[in-house]
């Protein structure tokens, strides 16, 4: 632990206690508590030759700007003390993942939270940029050129890695033009799971106290946030999700366009979770495969 405290330039002796979180899938974390009962996550980049996509360079960094910029939107995210290279240190939030209390939570307070969520997630979208893409590889003028480079990044770690995908850039590219529909970068996290949800009971009431790994957001799409928010499902029969959202002023009509536009970005999503089984040493799932092809069908 004395390598990941010497990059933040933590000492030692103003560290009471420390332990190694394992939920997290790339980078590795840390739960500090200091001396003086500071509560601090500090997590740690893996080495430069540890085998990775394209776009996982310097995620840290792009995370660290998705908490600066959420945090002035309102949107409950950890706070960061500092980040550098290969590091970001930020303050513990209180709470757990939503995913972690999947089993213990009964469905009047399923309903709440997802409404809850809804409300979040149009607070991050209101919040915006002036150009479009992934922050730490270089962003674009157009949604269209940003995605399909995006998508054209992954397709190539494909090829890179040996992982056997359908044809995806000519059925992406048809579609293409409804992208261009996307005129004002939004902020996106892109990773909302349950697993990057923290939940609070403290006060009894179940309520959200942060979303956390930022670390793949962009500038882009609101709508690409749909993928993950209804991971392996259908975000349209997410009622009180989308009751939250557009009670909190998010505009989310489900017609040709949208269907279109999310399809993509299932697309991009499951295509990521396919490649990114191979550097990482996983089993690729069925599921992933299944659901990649069904998001291609449904772009026909």
């Amino acid at each position: 632990m004395t390598a990941p405290l010497a990059l933040a330039g933590i000492s030692p002796a103003d560290v009471a206690s420390q332990e190694q979180l394992t939920d997290g899938f790339y980078n590795s974390v840390y739960r500090l508590v200091m001396v003086d009962g500071a509560r601090l996550v500090l997590k740690v980049e893996p080495p430069a030759s540890a085998p990775r996509m394209s776009y996982e360079i310097a995620l840290l960094v792009t995370e660290e700007l998705f908490y600066r910029v959420a945090e002035t939107g309102g949107v409950p995210v950890p706070h960061v003390r500092h980040g550098g290279e290969g590091y970001l240190l930020v303050e513990e939030v209180p709470g757990i993942t939503w995913h972690s209390l999947r089993e213990k939570i009964g469905p009047e307070d399923q309903a709440r939270l997802r409404a809850e969520l809804g409300r979040v997630v149009a607070d991050l979208h209101r919040l915006t940029g002036r150009r479009f893409g992934y922050p730490q590889r270089g962003l674009a003028n157009s949604w269209r050129d940003a995605f399909l480079g995006m998508l054209d990044s992954a397709l190539a770690d494909a090829a890179r890695f040996g992982v056997e995908v359908p044809e995806i850039r000519g059925r992406v590219a048809a579609k293409a033009d409804v992208l261009d529909e996307v005129v004002t970068p939004a902020l996106v996290h892109f990773d909302l799971w349950p697993g990057n949800v923290l939940i609070d009971s403290s006060r009894g009431t179940p309520q959200i106290s942060a979303l956390i790994d930022g670390e793949r957001s962009f500038w882009g799409d609101p709508l690409a946030d749909m993928a993950s928010l209804a991971l392996f499902g259908d975000i349209e029969r997410d009622e009180a999700f989308l009751t939250g959202y557009r009670q909190a002023g998010g505009v989310l009509v489900f017609d040709e366009s949208t269907r279109t536009r999310i399809a993509l970005y299932r697309v991009y999503l499951y295509l990521i979770m396919l490649v990114e089984t191979v550097p990482r040493g996983q089993q690729v799932s069925q599921q992933v495969r299944d659901s990649l092809a069904e998001a291609l069908a449904s772009l026909e």
